[in-house]
């Protein structure tokens, strides 16, 4: 399934129009897409922002023309040996800020199109490399059968990186800087910001929870915020909030810790229902300014 096919399971589903994903993932991935709920959908900024993290099988000696297993095969090297070393010096080489260039199978947008949309018409187009941040790159296990690594290992790898970062296109990189060739045979998401495939359901469990009126798969929205620091307001500036109006630190209740101008806050209400996101803002004295209100 696509991202967009389980927003579109979800509404039907659950029968509410408003309902958005938190970062695609490719429909050859598993794992973990985070989704957002009627209000929660004006948070999707903040959760395409998150690093991610991603366990992908690289496969040497293969390169395809989708970089993964989806492709058609470009090129076949069966005639080299690798060293674990000379593997793990190639993958350190990749940690820090890298260039990528976007694959055509991408939903980067050139000229209005998505890459996809004109790789389906068989056209290959320039494109901006972009920059991003791998963090860590790790050897998780190596299927081989001999001390040297050759045509068909596979190398399972754990992956964390920042919004915007392909994986295939990592492992094509990979592939290159070794000089034999290869492509990414499996992929799966195993992290999204806070959000974590152990604590992720598949769409047979919401569908049985749904069935039984439980939805204790829904989370509150502030989940999706957690460096922010959460502050319950008084219930007689709710309206105030409601109409975008500052309050005054005095209408802050449990504040958790000293607040100083230009710190951001997640305001919630007494029973914890979240109203919206403000700033701490000085004009004449101290206030708190809602920029982006939740209440309907």
């Amino acid at each position: 399934m696509s991202s967009h096919q389980v927003v579109g399971f979800l509404r039907r589903l659950l029968k509410i129009k408003r309902i958005g994903h938190g970062g695609t993932l490719d429909p050859g991935a598993s794992g973990v897409l985070p989704i957002l709920v009627g209000r929660a959908t004006r948070l999707s900024n903040y959760l395409t922002d998150y690093d991610k993290t991603y366990v992908a099988e690289l496969t040497l000696g293969i390169a395809t023309n989708t970089q993964d297993a989806s492709g058609e095969t470009q090129s076949i090297n069966t005639r080299f040996s690798v060293s674990p070393k000379e593997l793990a010096e190639a993958l350190a080489s990749f940690r820090g800020s890298i260039w990528q260039t976007p694959p055509m199978t991408s939903a980067v947008r050139v000229g209005g199109k998505r890459l996809y949309e004109l790789e389906r018409q068989g056209l290959s187009v320039p494109r901006k490399p972009r920059q991003v941040q791998i963090h860590s790159i790790n050897i998780m296990a190596i299927w081989h059968e001999q001390e040297t690594l050759g045509f068909g290992t596979r190398v399972l790898l754990r992956i964390s990186c920042s919004k915007g970062t392909y994986i295939r296109t990592l492992c094509h990189d990979i592939g290159e800087k070794l000089g034999v060739g290869a492509h990414m045979s499996f992929l799966t998401r195993v992290s999204s910001g806070p959000f974590r495939s152990a604590d992720a359901h598949t769409l047979e469990e919401i569908t049985a929870l749904a069935a039984q009126g439980n939805l204790e798969f829904l989370l509150p929205m502030q989940t999706a915020l957690p460096g922010w620091t959460q502050v319950k307001v008084h219930p007689l500036v709710e309206e105030r909030i409601k109409n975008g109006q500052f309050i005054l630190p005095e209408h802050l209740l449990d504040v958790p810790s000293a607040l100083t101008v230009g710190d951001d806050v997640v305001l919630l209400s007494v029973d914890g229902e979240m109203l919206a996101l403000a700033e701490i803002r000085r004009t004449d004295q101290l206030v708190c300014q809602p920029f982006r209100v939740f209440m309907e």
